[in-house]
């Protein structure tokens, strides 16, 4: 499933953010890709090496991790911190798909969900879409600032070309402590409309959620 979480940074934040990222150092990316995505990436990232990791880290992270969406949606158990990476006029990562082992020897974690949380006002760039393949049909993705888009690892995807102004975003992974992306969903279905009931819903209201969750429960343990 792909998720949009509204939010996740506030204008104060961005501000703070696109401060410190203005006259940054970046790098190709070419540089922390494997072999197969070094024919298709082609974009800057924040180099690995800057100071100024610690300080992006304190408002993007601590903001994500706060927010009960993302935390609902992806149960996490490991949450890497973010990759930094700008796309200028000609720019684009073709498709592909992540690495499903992410991290250097001994700290490596398995990379179940996708995360990009854009930095810059969408009319900033034409362009540079996220586009995703799912299982009903190819979404195109492009967020206000302080968005952010969660989807599956697995999933095909690309960045496509910009051809003005210039994208820039997070990109974060995570393991979860549920491997399923169809078991994550049904449990971010049950934590939604526990949340509606708490909110003052109504048993109509809660009854074709609680019916689909039933079903595909059926569905996936039910042996015919």
């Amino acid at each position: 499933m792909l998720y949009i979480i509204k939010d996740v940074l506030n204008s104060q934040q961005l501000v703070i953010i696109n401060k410190l990222l203005k006259d940054a150092q970046f790098v190709d990316g070419k540089l922390s890709a494997g072999q197969q995505a070094k024919e298709v990436k082609n974009n800057l990232e924040l180099d690995r090496n800057s100071p100024l990791h610690n300080q992006l880290n304190n408002v993007v992270m601590n903001s994500l991790m706060q927010n009960k969406q993302f935390n609902d949606i992806a149960l996490p158990l490991r949450v890497a911190t973010p990759f930094y990476v700008r796309y200028t006029k000609g720019m684009n990562y073709g498709l592909h798909v992540d690495n499903p082992v992410m991290g250097p020897l001994g700290q490596q974690y398995r990379s179940d969900i996708s995360t990009t949380i854009f930095l810059n006002d969408q009319e900033a760039y034409e362009g540079g879409e996220l586009h995703i393949e799912t299982p009903f049909g190819e979404q195109l993705v492009k967020l206000d600032a302080g968005d952010a888009v969660v989807y599956p690892s697995s999933s095909l995807h690309q960045v496509r070309e910009v051809t003005s102004g210039q994208r820039v975003a997070a990109v974060i992974w995570t393991q979860s402590v549920v491997k399923s992306a169809e078991q994550r969903a049904l449990l971010y279905q049950l934590s939604s409309s526990n949340d509606d009931l708490n909110a003052g819903a109504t048993r109509a209201d809660l009854s074709d959620s609680l019916s689909n969750i039933r079903a595909n429960l059926v569905r996936m343990w039910g042996e015919v």
